[in-house]
């Protein structure tokens, strides 16, 4: 349920840009993330860091996009989003040695810290080769390829990402012990 109420925002993006523009698409990312923002707090009663830092830099770079009629903040924004977490990842790794997906995810599962170090680093630099493509298929391609691939490629990317970071942790969660095991 969680994740699916962080896709709406962009969901609802895509709709909106396919019936009528980037800016009135712009205007409905910044109103539904607000009120993602606000259902996530009303079902779970916290805001994550992410889906505040999230909010910020669409509030910003699609107000920009607005206010000053230019695609080119929307299409920054991602580039920024992604740089953000890049950075939050290595800092908090080599910066802090604690390492956030530990921190974030690290009391609903146990994995060994070299396993948690991996994980952030590879999330890391997953994040900067996705800032990095989004800032050449935004400003080399069409907006509309642009849209495409932030609605889809990203998602589709991230969620590959997701999967094979699940299945590359999965060996190294602990097990649940068996009803033999028991006995």
């Amino acid at each position: 349920m969680k994740q699916l109420l962080e896709f709406i925002p962009l969901i609802i993006f895509f709709i909106v840009y396919k019936m009528y523009d980037i800016y009135m698409a712009s205007g409905a990312l910044i109103i539904a993330t607000g009120l993602m923002l606000v259902v996530y707090y009303l079902r779970y009663r916290r805001v994550e860091k992410t889906h505040l830092i999230t909010f910020l830099a669409v509030a910003v770079f699609g107000g920009l996009t607005i206010a000053l009629h230019n695609d080119v903040f929307i299409k920054w924004k991602v580039t920024v989003i992604y740089a953000l977490f890049t950075i939050i990842l290595l800092v908090t790794q080599y910066g802090f040695k604690a390492p956030a997906l530990k921190r974030m995810l690290g009391k609903e599962m146990e994995l060994p810290e070299h396993i948690w170090n991996r994980l952030n680093l590879a999330w890391a630099i997953f994040f900067a080769i996705c800032a990095i493509a989004n800032l050449y298929v935004a400003f080399s391609l069409s907006q509309q390829i642009w849209v495409d691939f932030k609605v889809f490629g990203l998602f589709g990317a991230t969620l590959a990402f997701t999967v094979v970071s699940v299945i590359y942790i999965y060996r190294y969660l602990p097990k649940e012990p068996t009803k033999e095991d028991k006995d």
